[in-house]
């Protein structure tokens, strides 16, 4: 472990990040390390068929890895695609094998695509929502009993979306599932409570990360004039770096924020203000 004469918040604890290969599951790997946590990640280093993106590769994930060990961290990483519980398992068995833990969890794989909501097809669908809920579901399924059995205590935090709290058009399939994922962390910081795990959600808006959505840009020609207030901001800027999540969700997994749980808190410029 890091030794904590450095001061850095995280060490001698273990962090479990899915979707980690690049943009806010990288960075948020990286803010651990940089704070003295050993790392679990995954990721399914996979295309998928209802984005309009490519997914991220092997190559994105050992970037990754060679990130974590830049700044001293520690890493067992893995290829796991969320949607298959037992692979998630059992890279998690494997990291905490070597770390211990976890303490803290952030599930954050997800994947998003556009459409009118009554296009949306029927695959598409299911792949979202297998994705970003039945995902989620699994990260948590394998890393609580883990973390109850520890008796430390310790953090979870759902990557959510600022669609997690308002409905943004031309994703009705990403939005049910951004929705379901907040209720879900809002009923197991219930549940969670007595073992000292908080569970949170983190809403971002747009993020600088890889999920390339400019293939909605047709539909928001079209409906410019009726729906550009829902994305107007109050603070002058429009996009997030995968670094300033990272700082939301480090925050949630201290002890700064060990009062905090069931809480569902943006990273939004503002726009839930409007």
């Amino acid at each position: 472990m890091i030794d904590d004469s450095t001061g850095r918040r995280f060490a001698g604890k273990v962090a479990f990040v899915t979707g980690a290969a690049r943009g806010q599951g990288r960075s948020e790997a990286v803010r651990f390390a940089e704070e003295g946590a050993d790392l679990i990640v995954l990721d399914a280093c996979t295309d998928f068929a209802s984005t309009s993106y490519p997914g991220a590769t092997e190559d994105d994930l050992a970037e990754t890895v060679r990130l974590v060990e830049k700044v001293g961290g520690r890493i067992h990483a893995g290829t796991a695609d969320v949607r298959d519980f037992d692979a998630v398992d059992a890279v998690l068995a494997e990291g905490a094998e070597r770390f211990g833990g976890p303490d803290f969890v952030v599930a954050n794989a997800g994947i998003c695509s556009s459409a009118l909501s009554w296009e949306i097809g029927l695959d598409q669908w299911k792949e979202t929502i297998d994705v970003n809920l039945t995902g989620v579901f699994h990260t948590a399924k394998a890393a609580i009993p883990r973390m109850i059995e520890h008796g430390r205590g310790g953090s979870i935090v759902f990557t959510s979306s600022l669609s997690g709290l308002k409905g943004t058009p031309f994703t009705g399939h990403y939005v049910a599932s951004k929705h379901a994922v907040t209720g879900l962390a809002k009923t197991m910081a219930n549940e969670l409570g007595e073992h000292r795990i908080r569970v949170n959600t983190v809403h971002p808006a747009g993020v600088e990360s890889g999920m390339d959505m400019s293939d909605m840009g047709p539909l928001l020609d079209r409906f410019q004039h009726t729906l550009s207030p829902i994305y107007m901001n109050t603070l002058p800027y429009t996009i997030l770096q995968p670094e300033d999540v990272a700082a939301v969700v480090a925050w949630l997994c201290s002890d700064d924020a060990r009062y905090t749980t069931g809480a569902a808190v943006p990273v939004d410029f503002g726009n839930l203000n409007r």
